[in-house]
This record gives structure tokens, C-alpha cells and sequence, in this order.
């Protein structure tokens, strides 16, 4: 089987196995290399003498590249062949990395982490787009479970990581050892994926009728240019207030200008397919209710779940007095939970379906009720703040049980020509439902503080939290209640 999405499909490609190894690798170090920069914030700050607006953008320059890229990466990976602009992600994550690692100033490292943010973001749609082209049936799920796992070991390890290598780094290189520690990872997986990846990693566009190469002009056309434009700006937009919400107010204009673009890209897509083009994203796929719904739930769990680790760093380092390291330990049975949860879902999803994103968004719940009762009890004297490490295992669990079951209902049906692009649109969703939750939460809570107390805050953000995630769980409740409807669900292509 080549690296294309196109063509009809075949038996099952030996190398899958050793395909999947090497996604997950790089997609591991690229969600460390998020959540490792959290706990290096204040070291960066000291040691490169930034100010606060320098440290935002550390967060903020990523998480806009990232997202602006990813649906227009998917389409790319999807017509040009996913390998080929995978190991290109890889290479340019790895190679930003090291600037930043070596970055003389705030500026450079804003500079390399937009950067990192476009490798990220070539990464993650081809990562999705190959599980979708090289897996099938119960294998999928299974795949997805690996990808789920290794999400939530690396969400849970980062911090401890960050933690571990600014103590043994100190303020001058500490900071510096969280983005260089991609280096080796991202070498191997570029080795192991040119020796590894079937071929070929690039393909050129042929004509469907004469099956010859066609020309850059019709190369350009089939990418669709306008609307990877209009909705790359339109994804600015729309983050861009989010992101920098403690700029001048005039920056929350950008908000509806990324709707009314939203709106445009819209219609161009439309008038795209109609004038015989290949829009980038196929719109007809958002009649398809699997991906419809799969969609919602999953941007609702971002919009809320992400929020969690946020407060839970913020009470127990600046509430409880502990240390990052400390703090971001308590994470580590969460993420063991969420492996443990996201393999057993994987093999479990193609049985129950639904179900068991339903059983995951309940435990979530669970685990958001028990942590607002031990922060509650802590600060009246009653319990240890400690108790966090067993209610949040409860919130891993929910992380296993909903990501990745749901990315594999979410895109069973979608055509293998569009599962980047497709894969993307969500991920698009993710990035911001969790700029929007993040921004959201944490002005509720720290607005809260300035006329309360931690004890109160943190329940009320948590109590936030649950509420988005209550509406996630009523989507998928009725998606369940409307495939029995139907009759038998489609679980896995």
C-alpha cells in the first residue's frame, strides 16, 4: 500500500504496526513539548529576563500556529501522501526545538515556538489521517486506544518531566533542557520512518481519467489555496482574542471578524466542489451524524477538560504552597489511568460504541464532584489536598474512555480521501474549545479570588467544568438513543 488516501482499499499493510510505533512516538513528543513549557514558564521568565507579556506568548505563539495549520496540513498530507509531510512535521518540530532550546532571548524563542507550533502541526492530522489509511475494523480501535494511551502518559508525564529537568538544569539551563529533550526523539523517529514508512512519501496528482501527473497549476488547484487561507485566518482570529485576553479590549473585534470568515470559507467550499474543484474539507461530511455529534462531544470535552490541570497546578502552587515538581506529580495516576483506559476502550469501542464514551464522560463527572469535596474539606480543615491524586485518577480515566473511542466513532464513516483533513477539523475544534475553556475558566477563578477565597474558587471552576462536561454527556446520550433508533451502528469502516 502506498502513502496515499486515494484508491481503492486493499488487505491490510504489513508495516502498519511499525507505522503506528512511529506516529506515536513523535505525536508523544510533540503533547510533551506542550506540557513540559507549562512548569518551565517562571524559569524562562528569570532566566531570559522576559516580562509577562514575553512568557504568554511562549503559550500563546504555538497554540495560534498550531491550530491555523492543521486543517490545510490534513488536506495536503491527504492528496500528497500523509508520510512524506509527517516526517517534514518531525523535521521542523525537532529541528524549532533546538532554537528554542539555544534561544538567546524572548524574541528568538517566540520566534522558534511558532515554529514548533507549524511542525505540530503538519504532525497531528497525518497521525490520524495514516490510523484511519492503515487500520481497519477492530484493529482501529485498538490502534486509536495506543494513540489515547500514549496522549495520556504524555500529558501526565510532561510536568513531572519539566519538574525533574529544572532542578537537575537550574534557572540557566533547566528551561532550555525541556525543549532540547526532543532532539533525540524527533532523530529516531526520522530514521525509523524513512526506513520504516512504506513508499512512496510524496505522490503526485494524476489525472483521475488519463491517470498522468498533472501540473503545479493543477497541483495548487487541488489544494484548494483560498480556503486554506480563509480558514487559516479565521482559526486566528477566532483564538487570537482567547489567547491574548489580557491585551487591549479592542482585540476581542477579531471574534466575530473569524465568524464572518468561518461564514466565507463556507461558501467558497461550496461554490468550490460546484465548479468542479476539491475543496479541502468535504462539507457533506457534517451531514454524516456519527462525525456531526462525534465532533461536538469532543470540542464540549475540551472546552472544560483541559481547564482541569490549569486549576489543579494553580491551587496546589500558589493555594497549597507546594512545588511544581510536587504539583505535578499528583498527575501521574491520572495519566496511568488514562493509558490503562484508552487501550481497553480501543479494543472495547467496536462492542459498545457509545457507550463507552458515555461510561468515560460519567466517570469525569465523578472524578470533578469528588475533587470540588476534597478541596472543600482541605480548606476547612478536614482532609488533605493529597486526596487529589485519587479523585483526578478518575478524570485520566474519563481522558482514555472519551478521546480516543471518539475519534473512532467520530471518523468510521468518513472517507478514507478525507481522513486528515477530516481529522484535522476536529483537532481544530480541540485547540479552540481548549483556548476558549482555559481563558474562560481561569478569569472565572481568579476573579473569584479577588474577592474570595481557594476554597471557594477552585469548586466553582470545577463546578464550571462539570457543566460543560454535563453537555458533552447529554450529546452523546442522545446520539446513543438516536443510533438504537436507526438500528445497528456503524462502529468501525
Amino acid at each position: 500500500m502506498s502513502d496515499t488516501a486515494s484508491g481503492p482499499e486493499t488487505a491490510p499493510d504489513p508495516a502498519r504496526w511499525r507505522v503506528l510505533w512511529v506516529l506515536l512516538a513523535a505525536i508523544f513528543m510533540s503533547l510533551v513539548g506542550v506540557s513540559i513549557v507549562n512548569v518551565a514558564l517562571p524559569t524562562i521568565e528569570s532566566g531570559l529576563g522576559a516580562d509577562e507579556s514575553d512568557v504568554q506568548w511562549v503559550l500563546s505563539g504555538y497554540a495560534l500556529t498550531f491550530g491555523v495549520f492543521l486543517v490545510a496540513a490534513g488536506r495536503a498530507g491527504d492528496i500528497m501522501g500523509r508520510g512524506g509531510f509527517f516526517i517534514l512535521g518531525v523535521v521542523i518540530f525537532t529541528a524549532s526545538s533546538v532554537a528554542a532550546g539555544f534561544a538567546p532571548d524572548a524574541a528568538s524563542l517566540n520566534g522558534s515556538r511558532f515554529i514548533q507550533g507549524v511542525g505540530s502541526g503538519l504532525i497531528s492530522p497525518q497521525g490520524v489521517g495514516m490510523i484511519q489509511q492503515y487500520f481497519r475494523g477492530r484493529e482501529r480501535g485498538r490502534a486509536f486506544g495506543y494513540f489515547g494511551s500514549a496522549v495520556g502518559v504524555a500529558v501526565g508525564i510532561g510536568p513531572v518531566l519539566g519538574g525533574f529537568l529544572i532542578r537537575i538544569g537550574g534557572t540557566d539551563w533547566g528551561w532550555r533542557l525541556t525543549f532540547l529533550v526532543n532532539l533525540p526523539i524527533g532523530v529516531i523517529c526520522v530514521v525509523l520512518a524513512l526506513l520504516w514508512f512504506p513508499r512512496p512519501l510524496f505522490s503526485r496528482i494524476r489525472d483521475p481519467r488519463t491517470g498522468t501527473p498533472v501540473g503545479l497549476r493543477e497541483t495548487l488547484r487541488r489544494l484548494d489555496p483560498v480556503g486554506a487561507v480563509l480558514l487559516g485566518v479565521a482559526v486566528l482570529a477566532i483564538l487570537l482574542p482567547f489567547v491574548e485576553s489580557g491585551a487591549h479590549p479592542v482585540i476581542w473585534a477579531s471574534l466575530p471578524l473569524g465568524a464572518g470568515l468561518v461564514y466565507l470559507w463556507v461558501l467558497w467550499e461550496r461554490r468550490y466542489r460546484r465548479t468542479g474543484g476539491s475543496p479541502m474539507v468535504d462539507l457533506g461530511i457534517f451531514r454524516t451524524r456519527s462525525f456531526t455529534n462525534g465532533t461536538i462531544i469532543v470540542g464540549l470535552y475540551f472546552l472544560g477538560m483541559t481547564s482541569v490541570w490549569v486549576l489543579v497546578a494553580l491551587y496546589l502552587q500558589d493555594g497549597a504552597g507546594h512545588s511544581a515538581l510536587a504539583a505535578g506529580s499528583v498527575g501521574i495516576p491520572s495519566a496511568v489511568m488514562a493509558s490503562l483506559a484508552s487501550t481497553w476502550a480501543g479494543r472495547r469501542v467496536s462492542d459498545y460504541g457509545r457507550k463507552v464514551v458515555i461510561g468515560g464522560l460519567v466517570c469525569g463527572l465523578f472524578g470533578l464532584l469528588t475533587s470540588i469535596g476534597v478541596v472543600v474539606l482541605h480548606e476547612s480543615g478536614h482532609a488533605s489536598e493529597w486526596w487529589l491524586v485519587l479523585t483526578l485518577a478518575f478524570v485520566g480515566t474519563a481522558q482514555g474512555s472519551v478521546i480516543s473511542p471518539n475519534q473512532t466513532l467520530t471518523l468510521a464513516e468518513v472517507p478514507l480521501e478525507y481522513a486528515g483533513s477530516s481529522g484535522a477539523v476536529m483537532q481544530t475544534g480541540q485547540r479552540i474549545g481548549t483556548s476558549v475553556g482555559i481563558a474562560v475558566i481561569t478569569a472565572i477563578v481568579f476573579g473569584l479570588l479577588g474577592v474570595t477565597s481557594w476554597g471557594v474558587a477552585i469548586p466553582i471552576g470545577f463546578a464550571a467544568i462539570a457543566a460543560v462536561l454535563a453537555l458533552a454527556l447529554l450529546v452523546a446520550v442522545k446520539d446513543q438513543r438516536d443510533r438504537t433508533r436507526s438500528g445497528p451502528e456503524i462502529m468501525v469502516a
